[in-house]
Parts: C-alpha cells; sequence; structure tokens
C-alpha cells in the first residue's frame, strides 16, 4: 500500500484553514489539518514545496515511520511551521488506517475511557455586567464549564472580548491591528468579575480565565492569589512560558491551578513544567504538536505526574483536528477538559462531521476515521483572505504579548 497522491486545500469559510488530504493507491483518503492561524501560507508552501513530494509512494500505514521522517529528517526540527505540517500528514494518516480498520479512531487508539468530553465556551463582555449576562447564556445552553473574560475600563480592546457571542475570529485584517494593555488596571478589575459571577450563579459551574501570556511572574502569583476565593477550574497562560521555571515562582504563591500549552509544539515545551508538577493542565493541541502521535507521548509524560489534558480548541483550529482532538479525548486516560469555540454555520458546512454538542459534552460519533471530511466544491466558494493576529502595546508604546 502506498500513498498515491496528496493535496492542500486552502479555504476561508469565515477563516482561513489549511487541509491536507492524502489518497492511497487502494482509494482510501485521509485529511489532516494544518493551520497556522495569520501564518496560513507559510505551512501550506511547506506541505507543497517539501512535504508532500517526500511522502508521495510511502506505506501510509507506517505512521511512527513517516512521522520521524519528518521530524527527524528534516533537520531544522520544531516551530510551529514545521510541527503543523507534520500534524496534518499525521491526522491524515490516521484517518486512514482507522478507515481501513473499519473502527472510529478511538478505537484505534486504545478504546473509550470516558463515554462524552467536557468541553468549556467562551463567554465576553464589554465589562463585567455583559460577561455576566454572557456567563448566564452558556449555562442555559447547559455548558457545565465556561471561560469569562471581560473589557477592561481605559484598555483598547481587551482580550478574548470578541465581536459575536458564540464564536469569534481575532485575525481581523490584512495588517495586525493594535490592542492595548495595562496590567495593573486588569489585576484590579478581573477579580471583580468572578466575585460577581460567584454572587450570580453561585459554585455548581465550572469558570476559567485566560491571562494570555500577559503577566509576568509576580503579577500571574498575585492574580491567582486573588482569585483563590472563587474556585477556578483554572487560570491558563498566566504568564509566557518559554522560561519554563517562571511558573516556579507562580506555584509558589497561589493554589489556583494553572494550565498552558496552546502555543507549544513538542514534549520539550512542557517536559520541565510536566516533571516539577508547576502546572495541572497541558493545553496543546493536536494540530501543534505534530499530530496524535506526538501528542499522545505528552499526555503520557503529563499523566506520571497527575497533569491532565486541556486541549485548546479555538476557531483558529479546523473540525478536522476538533474531531482528532475529541477521539484524544475520549481515549486519553488523563483527561481535564476540552475548550470548544464553535465554529461559523460556513465552516460546519465546509467540514462535515459527526461529533455533537450535549448537555456541557461532546460526544464522538461512530465513523470510520476520525469523523470530519471536506466538500471540496464548497470550500472553493471561499478562498483565502490574508488576516493577521492583533498586536499588544502598554500605553506608552512598548510592545507587549498579545
Amino acid at each position: 500500500m502506498k500513498i498515491e497522491a496528496a493535496k492542500v486545500i486552502v479555504s476561508s469559510p469565515g477563516r482561513n484553514f489549511v487541509t491536507l488530504k492524502i489518497w492511497t493507491d487502494q482509494g482510501v483518503y485521509g485529511i489532516g489539518d494544518g493551520t497556522l492561524n495569520g501564518r496560513e501560507k507559510a505551512v501550506v508552501s511547506y506541505l507543497e514545496d517539501h512535504v508532500v513530494p517526500c511522502i508521495v509512494g510511502m506505506d501510509p500505514r507506517r505512521i511512527e515511520d513517516v512521522w520521524q521522517y519528518l521530524y527527524k529528517g528534516a533537520y531544522w526540527r520544531r516551530g510551529p511551521v514545521t510541527m503543523r505540517a507534520i500534524a496534518a500528514v499525521d491526522m491524515a494518516l490516521w484517518d486512514i488506517k482507522a478507515k481501513m480498520a473499519g473502527m472510529p479512531l478511538y478505537d484505534l487508539l486504545g478504546g473509550k475511557s470516558r463515554e462524552r468530553v467536557m468541553v468549556y465556551g467562551h463567554a465576553n463582555g464589554s465589562d463585567i455586567d455583559s460577561t455576566v449576562e454572557a456567563v448566564g447564556r452558556y449555562i442555559d445552553m447547559g455548558y457545565k464549564a465556561i471561560r469569562a473574560q471581560t473589557g477592561v475600563p481605559g484598555i483598547k480592546d481587551a482580550y478574548g472580548v470578541g465581536r459575536g457571542q458564540l464564536y469569534y475570529e481575532p485575525a481581523d485584517a490584512t495588517l495586525p491591528s493594535v490592542t492595548g494593555w495595562d496590567t495593573r488596571k486588569a489585576l484590579n478589575y478581573v477579580p471583580q468579575l468572578f466575585e460577581k459571577l460567584r454572587a450570580t450563579y453561585g459554585f455548581d459551574h465550572h469558570l476559567l480565565h485566560d491571562g494570555h501570556h500577559r503577566y509576568t511572574p509576580q503579577e500571574a502569583a498575585n492574580l491567582g492569589k486573588r482569585l483563590e476565593p472563587y474556585q477556578l477550574f483554572w487560570l491558563e497562560d498566566c504568564t509566557p512560558a518559554e522560561n519554563q521555571e517562571a511558573f516556579r515562582l507562580v506555584r509558589q504563591h497561589t493554589v489556583t491551578p494553572l494550565a498552558v500549552g496552546e502555543i507549544f509544539n513538542t514534549i520539550w515545551d512542557a517536559k520541565d513544567l510536566i516533571e516539577n508538577q508547576l502546572i495541572d493542565y497541558i493545553r496543546t493541541t493536536v494540530v501543534g504538536a505534530g499530530g496524535l502521535t506526538h501528542l499522545r507521548r505528552i499526555a503520557d509524560l503529563a499523566s506520571l505526574y497527575q497533569v491532565r489534558t486541556g486541549c485548546h480548541g479555538a476557531t483558529d483550529l479546523s473540525p478536522v483536528t476538533m474531531g482528532c482532538a475529541l477521539h484524544f479525548d475520549t481515549w486519553v486516560p488523563n483527561f481535564g477538559i476540552q475548550e470548544y469555540m464553535r465554529h461559523s454555520e460556513e465552516t460546519d458546512a465546509v467540514f462535515p462531521h459527526d461529533y455533537r454538542f450535549e448537555d456541557g459534552h461532546l460526544i464522538v460519533g461512530e465513523t470510520p476515521g476520525h469523523g470530519v471530511d471536506i466538500d471540496e466544491a464548497l470550500a472553493a466558494r471561499y478562498p483565502y483572505k490574508q488576516a493577521c493576529l492583533p498586536v499588544a502595546r502598554l500605553e506608552d508604546g512598548t510592545m507587549w504579548s498579545w
């Protein structure tokens, strides 16, 4: 059995996606996601110019060997472009193998560890009152867990405050737009949000918050300490993690659970955080970590230290990644939670899938493979549109982490 052909499909049904479709000489095909938000064409070139010519003629059943070939064989290892290209191939090959076996992907991974996957949605508002209302809408929809973000007085276009109620796309311009940030204002305002949320809805629902790499370790520790009375499910990306030791200071000063990893590419990005038990949840996702083959290794390492998974699941990942993530979530023993920012109707139409939302959970289907396909004819109606993520600057003009 051989890979006969592979094609990269770029479409923009509400936002840009990079999809790889691989065919075998036995007529079976699989699809994978290689989307890198705001840098999609870099992955397209990597796939078309460097990966596809190499994999044509390979045995698609040898998933591990193909993964090692693309990772070790490139010499220039790691990085978001390389790992997303590898992920696209890896997802497609697992899709093919599960289809050949006639079983849903979770069965090929080892079978179910659970019947359903708890997810969290994104509630946001321009101020505390509107965010509290948004959280109420998610509770009414059946969500058990909700991420709450609020605009902050005096901060221009605060992170996480989108233009829609169920989904939003932050990549909003052909060149990066400029947002603002002021740590002190956020530190004084965010705890007030969670105080009002608990006073309004009590403690029956899980609440989460994203710091989006905005705080220094000391500031993050301060925020975590002030949020302790409100029992957050987690505080996400509280400080940049390039220096994994930074989380030690945060950990020493707060018991608020910590989550990080949506921009991680390999196990090395998370190794020290996991082994030193500096985090509670690892958020690396299938497309970011080079596919299921590598994400399983990260999860296995995490399980040794009672760190659970919490895969990134915003709209910058196509339904292909979501489908793979849900099969992974259904199998992985140390599952924690799955982010679920709903896609637009246009995206769902281009990527028909068999997973479904029910009572605050997503449930995988029983279709052989990962259960997501692509309507190429419909995808062709949505050509690529250049869109960049914003940048953030402090009030004095200093560049900051967006």
